[in-house]
């Protein structure tokens, strides 16, 4: 349907993996498999960090948050992709699209500044310790995460208005799901207001949370290597080297794909790591910090051995 200067488009095509229809079965089948496991892990490590009172600390706390983050991420756009990778017509309303997108930016971008707010609470509990408990009250930690949702929901309505505004001269889009940057190849002119919000919200967070967290690592290990006590050093190694190598794993694929020339990779490999980016590093994040983490295996066998009495129990 077309107005004087602006097409509006009912729905979107996405192109996805299409021209490769004998992985779309494959492709199914991993994408399913990842997100029951990402929905498993997740919400797991939210249970026990309610239900244990040893977990009720404020590393389990955006723990927490970042769980339930990753939960809302891959629900905004693997369903989807899940219908589409089985269907002939790979369709999305405009509404659908904008929800899509809008979710992914949110979530992506709170991530991004909880994970700098996590390395705080790592630098605080390491470097002052004494002054731990007073430095990062509850009142602080409920205000750090506000923080952090109200910048990642602010920041990608603000990206997501500004897209969908724009007029476009195509609805295919060469992407498994309504990703702004796949959106925005179908303008019918660039927007020179979308091109520097654009770059000043990816570097505002990414970039720059990266720094600071590279920055608080700085100072934690300097304070580890200090520590006398072997066991001392590995408990604070395990928390950190948890958090560490979810940072690596999440900053290194957005970097790839926000913060690069758009001629250095084709689209093709945009969408591969898209995916891996989308689908692992959520299901890896509550296999990480259980893996390196003793209070989390422990929490989690607490909760089994109490799921099987139950079962036993309601058996007699």
């Amino acid at each position: 349907m077309q107005g004087e200067n602006l097409t509006i488009w009912s729905f979107f095509s996405l192109k996805g993996f299409s021209r490769y229809p004998k992985l779309e079965v494959v492709l199914f089948i991993f994408s399913l498999v990842m997100y029951l496991i990402t929905l498993l892990g997740n919400s797991t490590l939210i249970l026990i960090t309610i239900l244990d009172s040893r977990l009720q600390t404020p590393m389990y706390f955006f723990l927490g948050n970042l769980s339930f983050m990753d939960i809302c991420y891959t629900s905004a756009f693997i369903p989807t992709l899940l219908v589409n990778l089985l269907s002939s017509q790979k369709t999305i309303t405009f509404s659908g699209c904008a929800m899509q997108m809008y979710l992914s930016l949110a979530m992506g971008s709170t991530e991004c500044v909880l994970l700098a707010v996590m390395a705080y609470d790592r630098y605080v509990a390491i470097c002052n310790p004494l002054r731990y408990p007073v430095v990062v009250n509850r009142q602080v930690c409920v205000q750090m995460a506000a923080v952090s949702w109200v910048t990642g929901c602010l920041t990608a309505l603000l990206e997501t208005s500004l897209a969908l505004r724009l007029p476009l001269c195509g609805n295919l889009i060469d992407h498994f799901a309504c990703e702004i940057l796949a959106v925005l190849k179908l303008a019918c002119a660039s927007s020179l207001l979308m091109d520097v919000t654009l770059l000043v919200v990816s570097v505002l967070l990414l970039p720059v949370p990266m720094l600071f967290i590279c920055i608080s690592y700085v100072f934690i290990l300097s304070t580890v290597l200090r520590i006398s006590s072997a066991e001392g050093r590995s408990k604070a190694f395990s928390t950190c080297g948890a958090h560490l190598t979810v940072v690596v794993l999440y900053y290194g694929a957005a970097l790839s794909v926000y913060l690069k020339p758009s001629s250095s990779t084709s689209q093709e490999v945009d969408t591969v790591i898209s995916l891996l980016y989308g689908v692992l590093t959520p299901m890896l994040n509550p296999i990480i910090y259980s893996l390196r983490n003793k209070e989390v295996k422990d929490a989690i066998r607490k909760l089994l051995g109490k799921v099987s009495l139950h079962r036993t129990r309601e058996s007699l």
